[in-house]
C-alpha cells in the first residue's frame, strides 16, 4: 500500500538509492535536501528522470525547526538520514556536527511529534559502538564515541529513545554498519581506494589492521524500508550488517584483484596523514545482524564480491565526477 513519506538526507548516497526504490514501490516521496545556491538536488540529480520527476524535492535544513513542520506535515512515514558523516572533518569542527546532528534530530522529531507521523525511521550507525568491546556486535554493545561524529549521533540515538518514550513517537533506530556501493563520496574508504586506484596506481591509505562490515547499499535501503513497515518494532534499536568482517589492507587487497579485468595494477603506500588522532580509531567493526533477521524479517543478499564489482564499474564510468583524494577524506 502506497505511502506519503519524507527522507531526510534525501540528496545523500544512502537517501538517494532510499527514495529511488520507495518510488519503485509506489510511495509518494518527499525528499529535504540541504539548500545551495545551486538548486543542486545531490545525488538525485544523476537518477533515471522518470524516477526523479517523481520525487518532491524540498531545499531546507534541519537546523531550522520551523521549516521542518512544513516538510514533515502530511507524511505517514519519515526517513531521517540527514546528517553530516565526514568523521575527519568532525575533529576540525565538532560543533557543526553536533548542531547538525544532535540538536537537528531533535528539531526532526518534535516535528514529527507535532505532526503525528505513523513511524519515525531514525538511522544511526555502527561508529557508536567504538571499536568492538565483544564480536560480533549486538544492540546491547555499550556505546564509545571516539570521534566527535560518533558522539553527536549517540545524543541524536538518545534523544530519538526520549522522544519514543516520553512523547509516543513511534520511532525505530537502525544502525548500519559500513554501507557502500554507487554514489558514495570519495571521502570513503572503498571509493577512495578505487579512485586512487584508478588514477594513479598509488593508493596512499592509513592504518591497514582496522576491520569494518561492509553491507552493500541496496541491502541497507532495504532493511530501513523493512523497518518503516514491521509490526512490534517501535523503540527497538537493529544493527544492519553482514556478520563478517574484513581488514582495511585485505579490502585493497580484494579490490586490486578485481581491478585487473580493467589492466589495472595498484599498490599500497602508506600515509600517516591519513592516520586518525590517538585513541580515536575505531579498530574492529563486526555486526550481529540477527535481531534484524527476527524482528524484520531482513538479511543481506548480496556478497562483497558483487557489490565491489557494482562500485567498481559504477565508478569507473564516471571517474570525472570525483575529486582527487582531500584531507578530509580517509
Amino acid at each position: 500500500m502506497a505511502s506519503n513519506v519524507l527522507v531526510t538526507g534525501g540528496g545523500g548516497f544512502i537517501g538517494s538509492h532510499l527514495c529511488e526504490a520507495l518510488v519503485s514501490r509506489g510511495d509518494r516521496v518527499r525528499a529535504l535536501v540541504h539548500y545551495n545556491g545551486r538548486g543542486s538536488a545531490g545525488h538525485l540529480d544523476s537518477v533515471a528522470p522518470e524516477i526523479r520527476n517523481e520525487i518532491e524535492v524540498i531545499g531546507g535544513d534541519i537546523r531550522d525547526p520551523y521549516a521542518l513542520r512544513d516538510v514533515v506535515r502530511d507524511r505517514e512515514v519519515v526517513f531521517h538520514l540527514a546528517a553530516l558523516i565526514a568523521i575527519p572533518y568532525s575533529y576540525v569542527a565538532p560543533h557543526s556536527f553536533f548542531d547538525t546532528n544532535t540538536l537537528g534530530t531533535v528539531h526532526v522529531l518534535q516535528a514529527a511529534r507535532d505532526e503525528g507521523v505513523a513511524r519515525l525511521v531514525h538511522v544511526s550507525t555502527s561508529e557508536c559502538y567504538g571499536t568492538a568491546q565483544t564480536i560480533p556486535i549486538s544492540e546491547d554493545h555499550p556505546l564509545v564515541a571516539q570521534s566527535p561524529y560518533a558522539a553527536s549521533k549517540i545524543g541524536a540515538d538518545q534523544a530519538a529513545g526520549s522522544f519514543c518514550r516520553a512523547f509516543d513517537v513511534p520511532v525505530v533506530t537502525v544502525r548500519p554498519f559500513n554501507t557502500f556501493g554507487p554514489r558514495q563520496s570519495a571521502r570513503a574508504i572503498i571509493p577512495t581506494i578505487i579512485t586512487q586506484a584508478l588514477t594513479g596506481g598509488t593508493v596512499r591509505l592509513g592504518a591497514l589492521d582496522p576491520t569494518r562490515d561492509l553491507t552493500f547499499v541496496t541491502d541497507t535501503v532495504a532493511g530501513l524500508i523493512a523497518a518503516s513497515q514491521a509490526p512490534g518494532v517501535i523503540g527497538e534499536t537493529i544493527n544492519l550488517g553482514t556478520g563478517n568482517q574484513i581488514s582495511i589492507g585485505d579490502l585493497a587487497t580484494r579490490i586490486f584483484e578485481l581491478l585487473e579485468q580493467y589492466d589495472v595494477r595498484a599498490h599500497v603506500e602508506h600515509d600517516a596523514v591519513r592516520v586518525r588522532p590517538a585513541n580515536s580509531e575505531v579498530e574492529r567493526l563486526c555486526s550481529d545482524p540477527s535481531k534484524a533477521k527476527r524482528l524484520l524479517g531482513w538479511e543481506a543478499e548480496v556478497s562483497l564480491t558483487d557489490g565491489l564489482f557494482a562500485t567498481i564499474a559504477a565508478i569507473r564510468d564516471d571517474l570525472d565526477s570525483y575529486p582527487s583524494v582531500g584531507s578530509y577524506q580517509r
